[in-house]
């Protein structure tokens, strides 16, 4: 398993997310380091992705903190459950994605 979008490309105000917010203000960390070390904390390879170097640099600031079993809880409960991309299932995703052409 590997991290894609692990910020889910700001979708479903992650960046604003109160839950986050809460946890970050405790080691003052921003809701994206928070999301990347629940990751890591998870064991799941992560490639944040920013063109931002502020935000590039920001990313690497992961490892000087640890959450507690309750925030990794926490943070769980906003799994929605689904994809906040494209619901592969549905019959026009699949057409999208039968006519998708790609470039050579």
């Amino acid at each position: 398993m590997e991290s894609w979008a692990s910020f889910a490309e700001g979708k479903n105000n992650i960046f604003t997310n109160p839950v986050l917010i809460q946890i970050g203000k405790k080691y003052g960390k921003t809701p994206a380091q928070v999301t990347l070390r629940w990751l890591i904390q998870r064991n799941i390879p992560v490639i944040p992705r920013s063109v931002t170097p502020e935000r590039i640099a920001e990313n690497f600031v992961v490892f000087d903190f640890s959450l507690s079993a309750q925030e990794i809880e926490q943070i769980e409960t906003l799994d929605l459950n689904r994809s906040l991309f494209i619901n592969h299932r549905t019959p026009e995703a699949v057409k999208y994605l039968a006519s998708y052409k790609t470039s050579n």
